[in-house]
C-alpha cells in the first residue's frame, strides 16, 4: 500500500510540473511577427544562402529600429539547409517548430521544390527570395516569388539582345541536368525564334562533366560565334571565360542572376569578366542602393552585395509592408496570416532595390522591369 501511494504521489508531481510548464509558457508577442529562412549557409552554393540572409537581416534591423518601443517587429530565424533537399524540409520543420508564422525562403530551387508540399499543406505563407523555377509557384497558391522566373529571365535576355543589336551569331551553352539552365535556356531559344536571331550552336554538359567546359567553348569559336549565352552559375563562368581568354577568344559573353557573384569569387581573375553582361535587377552600383552597400558591406567585410542579397532585402519589405497593411501580427496563426498576405499580394504593388512598380500574378509569379548590366573596370554599369 505504501508503495502503491509513494507511486501515486510521484505521478501527480510529474503531472502538477508539466502543468505548471504549460501555464507558465509565454504568449507571443503581438508586436513580433516570426519570419524563416532556410538557404545554403555552408557548402558550394553557400555565396547565395548567406547573401540572402545578410540583405533579410539588414532589413530587419532598420524595420525594427524605425519601429520603435510599440511598432511591429520582426524576429529573424534561419536555418542552413545546405542546398539539400532533405536537409531543407528538416530546417523548415525546425522553423516551424520555432513558432515560424511567415516562410521566406527556400534560396534556391531544388530546396524550394521540396519545401513547398509542405507549406501548402500547413498553410503557411512563402515567399521564395532566389528560387526561379516556375514550378515554385505552381506548386501552391499560397506561394510567392521575389525574383523572375527562369523562361521570362531568359526571354527578356533574347530582347535585349535583339533591341541592341548585340550579335550576328549567337552560340548557347548550358546545363542539360540543372532545371534552372534549362529554363533559362528554353526561355532565350524561344524567344531568339520569334525574333529571328541566329542561332548557330546549342552545346550542353552536365553536373557530371562540368570540370572542363573547353569543348563547348571551342565550339562555339569555331562557328564564329561573336555571343555567347552563358544560362548558368558564376562558378562554371569562370571556366569559360578563363579557356576563352586561353584560345584567344573574345566574343560577347552574356549571363543572368545566377552569374551575379562572379566579381567576389575566389581564386578568379576578375580582368576575364571585363565586358561581361548579364542579366539582374539589382545594380549595387545604382545611387538608390548606396545605403544597403554601405550595410552589406560593413557586415560582409567589404564584400559588394550581389542580386540575392538585395532580393532578400525586398523579400523582408514586401512581406513587412503585408504584415502592416493587413493587420497580421504576432499573434495571428499562420494559416490566418497566410489567408491575409495571399489576398494582400493578388493586388499589391511594390517598390524595392529589384524594382519599383513589381506585382504578382495569379500563380505568385513577379512581374518587374527587366535590367542588364555590362562589367567595367570591375563595377556593374547599367545598360
Amino acid at each position: 500500500m505504501k508503495k502503491f501511494f509513494a507511486i501515486l504521489m510521484a505521478a501527480l508531481m510529474v503531472a502538477a510540473m508539466f502543468a505548471g510548464c504549460g501555464e507558465t509558457k509565454p504568449a507571443a508577442d503581438a508586436n513580433t511577427i516570426k519570419i524563416g529562412l532556410s538557404g545554403p549557409l555552408t557548402g558550394g552554393a553557400a555565396i547565395y544562402g548567406t547573401a540572402v540572409e545578410a540583405g533579410m537581416k539588414i532589413a530587419v534591423a532598420e524595420i525594427n529600429a524605425a519601429a520603435g518601443e510599440d511598432g511591429l517587429k520582426i524576429e529573424f530565424m534561419s536555418q542552413d539547409d545546405e542546398h539539400d533537399n532533405e536537409k531543407a524540409l528538416n530546417a523548415y520543420n525546425t522553423l516551424k517548430d520555432d513558432g515560424m508564422q511567415i516562410f521566406a525562403g527556400a534560396v534556391t530551387t531544388g530546396p524550394c521544390l521540396a519545401i513547398a508540399p509542405s507549406t501548402v499543406e500547413d498553410q503557411m505563407f512563402m515567399m521564395t527570395p532566389s528560387g526561379s523555377s516556375e514550378k515554385i509557384a505552381l506548386s501552391g497558391s499560397n506561394i510567392y516569388q521575389m525574383c523572375f522566373t527562369d523562361p521570362n529571365q531568359g526571354a527578356s535576355a533574347a530582347q535585349l539582345v535583339a533591341d541592341k543589336g548585340l550579335a550576328t551569331s549567337i552560340g548557347i551553352i548550358y546545363d542539360n541536368s540543372d532545371d534552372y539552365s534549362k529554363g533559362l535556356m528554353q526561355g532565350f531559344k524561344d524567344k531568339a525564334a520569334e525574333l529571328g536571331l541566329n542561332i548557330v550552336v546549342e552545346t550542353s554538359f552536365t553536373a557530371d562533366n562540368k570540370s572542363d567546359l573547353s569543348t563547348q567553348v571551342t565550339q562555339c569559336k569555331d562557328a564564329g560565334c561573336d555571343f555567347v549565352f552563358l544560362p548558368f552559375y558564376y562558378t562554371e563562368a569562370s571556366q569559360v571565360l578563363t579557356y576563352a581568354e586561353k584560345i584567344g577568344y573574345e566574343p560577347t559573353f552574356f549571363g543572368c542572376d545566377g552569374m551575379d557573384g562572379i566579381l567576389s569569387m575566389d581564386g578568379f581573375d576578375t580582368a576575364l569578366a571585363e565586358g561581361l553582361m548579364l542579366m539582374t535587377p539589382f545594380n549595387p552600383d545604382a545611387e538608390e542602393s548606396k545605403s544597403f552597400v554601405e550595410q552589406y558591406q560593413a557586415m560582409m567585410n567589404g564584400e559588394v552585395p550581389n542580386q540575392f542579397a538585395a532580393d532578400g532585402y525586398d523579400v523582408i519589405y514586401a512581406v513587412y509592408e503585408a504584415c502592416k497593411a493587413t493587420g497580421v501580427d504576432g499573434t495571428t496563426s499562420a494559416a490566418d496570416a497566410c489567408a491575409k498576405l495571399c489576398e494582400y499580394f493578388a493586388t499589391a504593388t511594390f517598390n524595392g532595390l529589384t524594382g519599383s512598380g513589381m506585382t504578382w500574378d495569379e500563380n505568385g509569379m513577379i512581374s518587374k522591369v527587366p535590367a542588364a548590366v555590362v562589367i567595367e573596370n570591375g563595377k556593374y554599369v547599367g545598360m
